[in-house]
């Protein structure tokens, strides 16, 4: 039957993300608008962003933090950029964003000396294969895969090369071994559910060293550029931004971290996750058609879960038909109110994505399985 309780919030889109609980616009009046972002108390409160990201995240005192342009994808870039080129560089794939790294580092940059490991959708390529006398780039968490690296064991201590690491859908949700990587990259959109066009790095002291010993042959436009002279442009690392950023999107930031703060910081925001990821784990193991693309539990992401159809009758169709019918399970639930942005990715496999960062309430999730199963049923009835 068709269900009768819909989700307080009905948004699990992977990004934008759905705002913490109890957002609303009166969370912003606090802000700094109309004053230049370089003014005192402009740049104050971007460093505020700074300095809370941190305590939250626990970032190691000897580690800097800045705010950058373009969103996670200006953050990984910029670093690339900057920094590859003096060794060779592994990077490995798993999903739509890492292949794009893997890309950019052959068409764009240019690099001779590289290493590509992929691995379908759903699962990890060999990560004993990297070689960490080069510089090794990769994605914590698959955003449009739901596969994420179970841990750093595979990270070398001892490494000569940088570990440079995309973790915009896992940090606030994972535990991320900051002795084990040099260079991390997100943007406020994810697991927070912050406003987009805002990306955040950080960078160990091996990665500052790099910054400034090496100076890339290539031309590095204006905001890719961390370093001049051999110094490292401290500036960026303070709350001086490189570009003019939006000042309503920092005060939004401000209130996502205040918000992690007041629910036990890093320890509650990831209690908030894994208890969503075991929602929709406790129903898939009940269900007779929906399954997850990360079949192994101990790579499973617990923010962007990704689900597959596993019915024969569905499988048995062929992959127009496949694809038509998820296509209109996704749209009759937007219809209906019970979930917004929950198909899959355009580059991964036919299924369903649903956000399970800890600004998702779990009674939602809850109140989201009769509505899949339903959906379901309806479009079953057509095959």
């Amino acid at each position: 039957m068709k269900p009768s309780i819909l989700p307080s919030n009905p948004c699990f889109s992977s990004g934008p993300c759905a705002k913490r609980p109890g957002w609303n616009l009166d969370a912003l009046q606090s802000g700094v608008f109309g004053r230049s972002h370089r003014a005192k108390i402009g740049k104050a409160r971007l460093a505020e962003v700074i300095e809370r990201s941190k305590k939250v995240l626990g970032l190691p005192s000897d580690y800097v933090l800045g705010i950058v342009p373009a969103s996670d994808t200006g953050a990984i870039e910029m670093a690339m950029w900057s920094m590859l080129g003096p060794r060779g560089v592994d990077i490995f794939a798993w999903e739509s964003f890492g292949g794009g790294w893997a890309t950019d580092c052959k068409s764009q940059l240019k690099l001779t000396d590289l290493r590509v490991f992929k691995a379908d959708y759903g699962k990890l390529p060999d990560l004993s294969q990297a070689d960490w006398s080069r510089d090794v780039v990769f994605t914590w968490n698959g955003t449009t895969s739901g596969v994420r690296v179970p841990n750093g064991d595979w990270i070398a201590s001892g490494r000569q090369g940088l570990a440079i690491c995309d973790a915009t859908s896992a940090v606030f949700a994972m535990e991320m071994p900051w002795d084990k990587l040099d260079v991390v990259t997100w943007s406020w959109q994810k697991v927070l559910g912050g406003e987009g066009g805002h990306g955040m790095i950080a960078l160990s002291p091996r990665a500052v060293e790099r910054l400034v010993t090496y100076t890339p042959e290539r031309p590095l436009p204006k905001i890719f550029q961390m370093s001049k002279g051999g110094k490292l442009l401290a500036g960026i690392f303070e709350g001086e931004t490189i570009n003019t950023p939006s000042m309503l999107c920092v005060e939004d930031a401000v209130d996502g971290l205040k918000w992690a703060e007041s629910i036990g910081g890093l320890a509650g925001l990831l209690a908030r996750s894994q208890a969503n990821l075991k929602t929709l784990e406790d129903w898939v193991a009940q269900s007779s058609w929906a399954g997850f693309l990360a079949e192994d539990k101990a790579i499973r992401s617990n923010t962007s879960i990704c689900l597959k159809i596993v019915d024969p009758a569905y499988l048995a169709l062929s992959p127009e038909a496949q694809a038509k019918h998820a296509k209109s399970i996704v749209s009759v639930l937007d219809k209906e109110g019970a979930a917004y942005d929950i198909g899959a990715y355009r580059d991964a496999p036919v299924g369903f994505r649903v956000w399970g960062g800890a600004t998702v309430e779990t009674s939602d999730l809850q109140a989201l399985t009769p509505w899949l199963d339903w959906a379901y049923a309806e479009a079953k009835a057509t095959f």
